[in-house]
Order: C-alpha cells, then sequence, then structure tokens
C-alpha cells in the first residue's frame, strides 16, 4: 500500500518534473541538460510534502531540517541519474526528447522510493539492518 501511495505521490511530483522540461526545454528551446535540473528541483520539494503528508512518517529518524537536507542529498543522487540518462539517450543514442525524459523520470523514481523508504523514513532499527 505505501508504493501505491508513493507511486501517486511520484507521478503528480513528475507531472510537474516533465510538466516544466516540456514547457522549456520542448516547446521553448532551451537546452535540456540546464532545464533537468530545474524541474527536478521543483518536482523535489513537491514530492517532499506530498510524501509526508500522505506515505512517510516524518520526524521518525530525523529532525524536520535534516530530513529535508537528506531529501535533496538523495535527490542530487537522482539527478544525477536523471541527467546521466538524459545525455545518454540524447546525445548518445539519438532518442526523442520526451521519451528519454520518461525513461529518466522513471529510472530515478525506483532509486528515490528505496532511499526514502529504507533509510530516510525507515525507523532506526530498520535502517540500521
Amino acid at each position: 500500500m505505501k508504493f501505491f501511495r508513493y507511486f501517486l505521490v511520484g507521478g503528480v511530483a513528475a507531472a510537474v518534473d516533465i510538466g516544466w522540461f516540456f514547457l522549456f526545454a520542448k516547446l521553448a528551446g532551451f537546452n535540456y541538460l540546464a532545464v533537468a535540473p530545474i524541474g527536478f528541483v521543483l518536482a523535489t520539494g513537491v514530492n517532499y510534502q506530498l510524501s509526508v503528508r500522505y506515505v512517510f512518517r516524518s520526524g521518525v529518524r530525523f529532525s524536520r531540517g535534516r530530513e529535508i537536507t537528506l531529501v535533496y542529498v538523495i535527490s542530487a543522487v537522482g539527478l544525477l541519474m536523471n541527467q546521466a540518462v538524459l545525455y545518454g539517450l540524447v546525445d548518445q543514442l539519438g532518442a526523442e526528447l520526451m521519451l528519454a525524459k520518461f525513461t529518466a523520470t522513471a529510472t530515478v523514481f525506483f532509486w528515490n522510493y528505496f532511499a526514502r523508504n529504507n533509510y530516510l523514513f525507515a525507523p532506526r532499527a530498520r535502517a540500521n539492518r
């Protein structure tokens, strides 16, 4: 059930990220590797707010300030993955821009869920296993 709720929350955050990307990279023609991080950061904020409301219990392991910092650290790894997938698909393989973005978003979704569920929001005993 938690994964399903995270999937819905992730869908909303992905809509923010992909919508930003579509507007500025696809329609306006800005460099996709410059546009992607901005949408990713916006989506991370949306994801965190919805996740602590509907999916995870905030403050289980860390103070709210540290928790938010760790969300962005986890997301930084996700952003690196996002950029690598985009670059590999678009520049190296010649994939269509939006197909590459959807693929990158799906790839990073699993990293984000795993890291948040098993480390960030996991009770201390479970996180130390």
